[in-house]
Formats: C-alpha cells, structure tokens, sequence
C-alpha cells in the first residue's frame, strides 16, 4: 500500500474570483485527491489535501503553477498535516 500524504496549503496571489477553487478541484478529481479548498477573508484560498505520497507532490506542483489561468501564485505556505479529518472526496467550501 502507498504512503498517504495529508497536507495543508495557503496558497497568496491572484487566487480568488478567477476560478481557482474550481480548478483547483478539478485538477484534485483528475489525480484522486481529497480534501477541501475555500477562500479566506484576507483574499489567500486554504487547501487541504490527502493523496499517495507521489499524486500528493504532482497535486502541489499543479496547485503552485495555478490551475486557473487567469490565476497568479506568489507564495504557498505549506506544511504536512497528519490531522486532517478523512474524506471521501474534494470540495469547495466557504
């Protein structure tokens, strides 16, 4: 079995009202990530992700480059978190 990998990530940019969460989403369902992503009040968007080890650092890659193209990521905060609650899929929240 693969190791799983569960991270958090607050990603700052031209990261909200340009589609980011969605294609955020979609680039989760496409690698079978699961988790959520939201925007947050101080215009940064808060991913949590879960997958295998490797899926998890393409996820991160794909997130670091924005998913959306009129999207533009200055800085990713990112750290490991073993915490995270179990899901069964990828949201949108908030």
């Amino acid at each position: 079995m693969k190791k799983m990998k569960k991270v958090k990530m607050n990603v700052q940019g031209r990261v909200q009202g340009v589609g980011f969460r969605y294609m955020t989403k979609m680039v989760a369902d496409q690698l079978g990530i699961v988790g959520t992503v939201k925007n947050e009040e101080d215009g940064s968007v808060t991913i949590e992700a879960a997958g295998d080890e490797e899926t998890i650092d393409r996820f991160i890659e794909e997130v670091k480059q924005s998913p959306s193209p009129s999207g533009r990521v200055q800085y990713v905060d990112l750290q490991e978190n073993p915490m995270m609650t179990d899901r069964k899929k990828f949201d949108v929240v908030g």
